[in-house]
């Protein structure tokens, strides 16, 4: 006869205790959760998942909201509601058409490489556009190439997803709806990355945001 398996000392918190713990936690938190990291933080015999998908149901329809950013859990304001938050909240920091071209290039066909990224655009892409995109913390360094020279690589980061509200890469907008916010003119991008014309958000080829 097998024997029981051993209970722990202390039962787990009600789900309804573990729930606001999770919210204090992100509450504070100055960046993303992943569940893992939020689970490692509450006692024994918890289950952050559950608590998560009761936390963000009791927030549907409030002010603030819980959304997902890439692996990560954070409490961001309803974007209905984001007009209010700018005269506190926005920074203006215009873009060179080079850097929004390099961004764009590497959201749509990450990860790239510097050889990629010029081959796409026709034209060089100068240190000092890459290094404006990394100190935003907008792109960061993926894995480098298997190929001769075994050149280094450049993904999007979570920051950029969180700036644009975006769950994953996936959820990029096609041009059409950049062009409507105001965000790319009336000129094609270059390197042919899609027509003008081209109403359809074609991700087929979208490799994985982030890699191992």
């Amino acid at each position: 006869m097998s024997e029981p398996a051993e209970k722990s000392l202390f039962d787990a918190p009600p789900i309804a205790e573990q729930e606001r713990m999770i919210e204090a936690i992100l509450f504070a938190a100055t960046e993303p959760m992943t569940v893992a990291a939020l689970a490692a933080r509450l006692p024994h015999g918890c289950d952050a998942a559950e608590a998560l998908a009761y936390l963000r149901r009791r927030y549907e329809g409030r002010g603030v909201r819980l959304v997902r950013v890439g692996d990560g859990w954070a409490f961001r304001t309803a974007p209905d509601l984001g007009h209010l938050m700018q005269k506190e909240t926005v920074e203006q920091r215009k873009l060179s058409r080079a850097a929004i071209e390099t961004l764009a290039i590497i959201a749509y066909h990450q990860p790239a490489t510097r050889a990629e990224i010029e081959e796409i655009r026709g034209v060089a892409v100068s240190r000092g556009t890459i290094d404006q995109l990394l100190e935003m913390e907008w792109i960061r360094f993926g894995r480098r190439r298997m190929t001769p020279g075994r050149p280094v690589t450049f993904v999007v980061t979570e920051g950029f997803l969180d700036h644009f509200g975006l769950e994953s890469a996936r959820d990029l907008p096609g041009l059409k709806d950049l062009r409507a916010a105001g965000l790319l003119d009336n000129r094609p991008l270059p390197g042919s990355m899609q027509k003008p014309d081209d109403d359809e958000d074609d991700l087929s080829g979208q490799t994985e945001l982030f890699e191992d």
